[in-house]
């Protein structure tokens, strides 16, 4: 429930920290609101919040570098904000460990909604869509261990190993490999992923999908998840 909700907010526009702020703390959330990376990062690690809210262009520290050093530590989830939609600002968010990014400016209600989206996907509120995905909800008769080339995935205990040695995953990442290995060899598209794992009753934008496959490649194998162009990603039975 949002009123034991955590958020950590970095923003250097005290207009825009202080609104925003009153607003999410208007539908329950607790917010910490700090004006520049360095002191968000030791706000981070003081009150370890349940999800972050990251301006791409703080001072001290920018988000995207504060990203990184938050991922290093934690899997809690983290949403960019930003006052360009440009490619270079949502990739680097994203590829920086994001799991969501926000365009400035925005409105409140569809901050909060997105906020509420990514914590329904992490277990930390309930509501439509905070259901598993069909892996985690199936048992598999090898006591929910799922086998493809050398990944092994344990929908129960919410492990993966590689050549048994284990990957390291977020969350996200988790949803997004569930969702493949729920249905091998059938073709998923940007859109279906993005309704399923990101939790989007809307329309939403592709490049998360296709940065978070990149980093799950790098973990699982490049060749493990396949392309098929115009149509969207599969995972190799």
């Amino acid at each position: 429930m949002a009123e034991h909700t955590h958020v950590l907010f970095v923003e250097d526009d005290d207009v825009i920290r202080e609104a925003t702020q009153l607003a999410l703390e208007r539908d329950g959330f607790e917010v910490t609101a700090m004006p520049d990376g360095l002191s968000g990062l030791e706000a981070f690690r003081t009150n370890r919040p349940d999800i972050a809210l990251l301006d791409v262009m703080v001072p001290g520290l920018d988000g995207v570098s504060l990203c990184r050093r938050i991922r290093d530590e934690s899997t809690v989830p983290v949403i960019m904000l930003s006052a360009r939609a440009d490619s270079i600002d949502v990739v680097l968010g994203l590829e920086a460990g994001a799991d969501d990014y926000v365009t400035k400016p925005f409105d409140g209600a569809v901050l909060v909604a997105r906020i509420r989206a990514v914590l329904r996907r992490f277990g930390h509120a309930s509501g439509p869509g905070s259901a598993a995905p069909a892996a985690e909800q199936d048992q598999s008769p090898d006591g929910g261990v799922l086998s493809f080339g050398d990944l092994e995935i344990d929908t129960e205990g919410m492990e993966v190993r590689r050549g048994g040695e284990p990957v390291a995953l977020t969350p996200t990442e988790m949803r997004l490999l569930l969702e493949f290995s729920s249905a091998p060899g059938t073709v998923l598209s940007r859109d279906k992923l993005l309704e399923r794992v990101w939790d989007y009753g809307w329309g939403g934008d592709t490049r998360v999908v296709d940065v978070h496959v990149q980093r799950l490649r790098t973990k699982v194998g490049q060749d493990r998840i396949e392309t098929v162009r115009g149509f969207g990603y599969k995972l190799k039975a």
